[in-house]
C-alpha cells in the first residue's frame, strides 16, 4: 500500500547532550524509522529512502549526527563511536515505542552498538556496509578527505574535487547542490560539520573495535548487513567474522557499489529494507 507523505517536518530530538535535528516524514503515530547518515554527510543523504518508507506508512525520522548539518555541536567535543551510540538511545527513549534503525557507515555503527543496548525498542537493525572489523586503508580514504577539507574551499568545484579524489564519487558536472552541505567562514567554504569530528583521535581508534565488538556479540534484535560489494572498508573476511559474533546475522550484496552507496543509491536501498521492515516491523 503507498500513501501520501506527510512532510518533511523539520524536528528536534535531546540527544545526549546536543539537541539532534531530523527531517520527519509520513504519519507520527506510525511505526518509526531512524535513519542515519556516515560521518560528513547529513540527514539529506536519506531523502530518497525516508520519503519511500513514509508512503509505504511508516514514520521515518532522518537524522543529522551530532556535529553534523543542523544538529549542535558537542560543547565538550565528544565525537567517540560511544558518544554518537549514546545519541541513538537517547532518540529511542524519546520515542518511546518499537523502532527500526538504518545507519550508513559512522551512523550504522551508533546505530549497532546503541541499538544493541535496548533490544526491548528495537525490532531491526539495518546496517549500510558496516563491520565491527574495517580495513583500515579504507579508514585512511576518510581520513585523507577530512585532512583536504580543513583548510575550507575556495569553491564549490574544489570541494567536488575533493569528494571524487578522496572518496571515489563521480566527479559532479554540477556542483551548486552542495552549496547546502556548506558553511561560509572567512571567505571560504566549509562543510557543515564541527571541525572537531574529524580530529585523528576520533577516526577509528582501538576503543571503537573494541565497542563495535561488543555490540555484535550482544545484540538481540535482527541484524540485516548490505555489504557494498566495491567496499574498500568492509570485506568478505570482515563479514565472516561478524557472522562469528552475530550468528543470526543476515548479509546481502549492493553489486557495483562502494562504501559510501547509500549517497546515491537511495531508492534501491529502500527496497531492501521495506521487504526486512513487513518482516520485523510490520504496520
Amino acid at each position: 500500500m503507498t500513501v501520501g507523505v506527510r512532510g518533511p517536518e523539520t524536528i528536534r530530538l535531546p540527544g545526549a547532550g546536543p539537541t539532534l535535528a531530523a527531517d520527519a516524514y509520513g504519519d507520527p503515530a506510525a511505526p518509526p524509522v531512524c535513519f542515519f547518515h556516515g560521518g560528513g554527510q547529513s540527514r539529506r543523504s536519506w531523502t530518497g529512502s525516508a520519503r519511500r518508507v513514509a508512503q509505504a506508512g511508516y514514520h521515518a525520522l532522518t537524522f543529522d549526527l551530532r556535529g553534523h548539518g543542523d544538529s549542535h555541536w558537542a560543547d565538550d567535543g565528544d565525537y567517540l563511536l560511544d558518544a554518537y551510540a549514546r545519541d541513538v538511545e537517547a532518540i529511542l527513549a524519546a520515542l518511546g515505542r518499537p523502532a527500526a534503525l538504518v545507519g550508513a557507515s559512522r551512523g550504522g555503527q551508533a546505530a549497532l552498538v546503541g541499538g544493541s543496548r535496548h533490544p526491548e525498542l528495537v525490532r531491526l537493525i539495518m546496517l549500510a556496509d558496516v563491520s565491527p572489523y574495517m580495513h583500515d586503508g579504507g579508514v585512511e580514504a576518510i581520513r585523507g578527505f577530512f585532512r583536504a577539507s580543513e583548510a575550507g574551499f575556495a569553491s564549490l568545484g574544489e570541494a567536488a574535487d575533493a569528494l571524487h579524489h578522496h572518496l571515489g564519487r563521480p566527479r559532479l558536472a554540477d556542483p551548486s547542490g552542495l552549496a547546502r552541505s556548506m558553511r561560509e567562514a572567512g571567505g571560504r567554504l566549509f562543510w557543515r560539520w564541527d571541525p572537531r569530528t574529524a580530529d585523528p583521535r576520533f577516526l577509528h581508534p582501538p576503543s571503537e573495535g573494541e565497542a563495535l565488538i561488543a555490540a555484535a556479540h550482544r545484540v538481540s534484535s535482527p541484524v540485516v548487513l548490505v555489504r557494498a560489494e566495491l567496499s574498500d572498508i568492509v570485506s568478505a573476511e570482515s563479514v565472516r567474522k561478524f557472522r562469528e559474533l552475530t550468528p543470526s546475522l543476515e548479509v546481502e550484496v549492493a553489486k557495483g557499489a562502494g562504501h559510501m552507496f547509500t549517497g546515491d543509491r537511495n531508492d534501491a536501498f529502500a527496497d531492501r529494507l521495506l521487504h526486512h521492515l513487513a518482516r520485523f516491523l510490520p504496520l
